[in-house]
């Protein structure tokens, strides 16, 4: 069985983050260890939360790992709440990264064409360090114009995703993906291009609803399908479809939608979208 690590928070009620990563990675059949960023006690949709930073914690946890000398096929990243922690995932790499492994960044911080409230205008910039390090990285796109420094359009075409995806790749990653994107009104999806110039892209049907954590679930998915043996492609496309069918579900108990999207009852259905994939490779 392959092993991932996921870097991000955790929210102790609401689905997002390691709450998504942990159930999601592990039904697919992935073992999924988490090295939490941050300690909160709902996700920020709700009206009250604490909140507490564990970037004291990421060092220690990281030395011990490295005197029981474990490794991972896998490291994911998410949400990470500081400059600070961009540095400290960054050594992370330097030291967990194996010959074989695959590195998931997907950096979280932006979207509807803003930064995240608690982000500083010197943010991307370090969040764009980390992403130089990774085989993929998974930005919406808000975070790519962000990261490459490119003005943020709600309206475009495929030559201004391809453009986004170029600039991508000069940061340093393998592989860049960008979610969300719609190029009509009537579709929504992904868009991938890699260092050789081979392009990918796959789009759903678009939901009218717009649910928290469907980015984290997108991610967790893409990392699960990856570390089972799909490709790119076929990794990508799960995603989505896991992603639309989550968003579904939610749309049918409307008082919830502040909260996330429900992930739980469609598990069986992902696992059974992944077997059908498996059985054709």
């Amino acid at each position: 069985m392959k092993r991932i690590v996921t870097l991000q928070d955790i929210s102790c009620v609401g689905r997002c983050s390691i709450t998504v990563a942990l159930p999601v990675i592990s039904a697919m059949g992935v073992e999924c260890g988490i090295l939490p960023t941050a300690v909160l006690s709902t996700h920020t949709m709700f009206q009250n939360f604490t909140c507490r930073d564990l970037s004291d914690e990421i060092e220690p946890i990281a030395d011990a790992w490295e005197k029981e000398k474990l490794s991972f096929d896998g490291i994911y990243t998410g949400y990470l709440a500081s400059a600070e922690q961009c540095c400290q995932v960054e050594d992370f790499f330097e030291r967990f990264r194996t010959e074989d492994g695959t590195i998931l960044v997907d950096p979280v911080m932006a979207d509807n064409g803003k930064l995240y409230p608690a982000f500083g205008s010197d943010f991307p910039s370090k969040m764009a360090q980390v992403c130089s390090r990774a085989d993929i990285i998974v930005p919406n796109i808000t975070e790519a114009c962000f990261l490459t420094e490119t003005e943020y359009r709600t309206e475009y075409d495929e030559s201004y995703v391809r453009s986004l995806l170029e600039k991508l790749l000069k940061l340093g990653c393998r592989t860049a993906v960008l979610t969300g994107v719609s190029c009509d009104p009537d579709h929504l999806g992904v868009a991938s291009l890699d260092r050789s110039g081979e392009s990918f892209s796959y789009f759903t049907h678009r939901c009218p609803q717009c649910y928290h954590g469907t980015g984290d679930l997108y991610a967790s998915t893409l990392m699960g399908g990856l570390m089972r043996g799909l490709g790119l492609g076929e990794a990508l496309a799960l995603a989505a479809d896991f992603v639309v069918a989550c968003i579904e579900a939610t749309a049918e108990a409307p008082d919830a939608r502040w909260y996330g999207a429900e992930f739980e009852s469609q598990i069986p259905k992902l696992c059974a979208m992944l077997e059908m994939k498996l059985k054709k490779l």
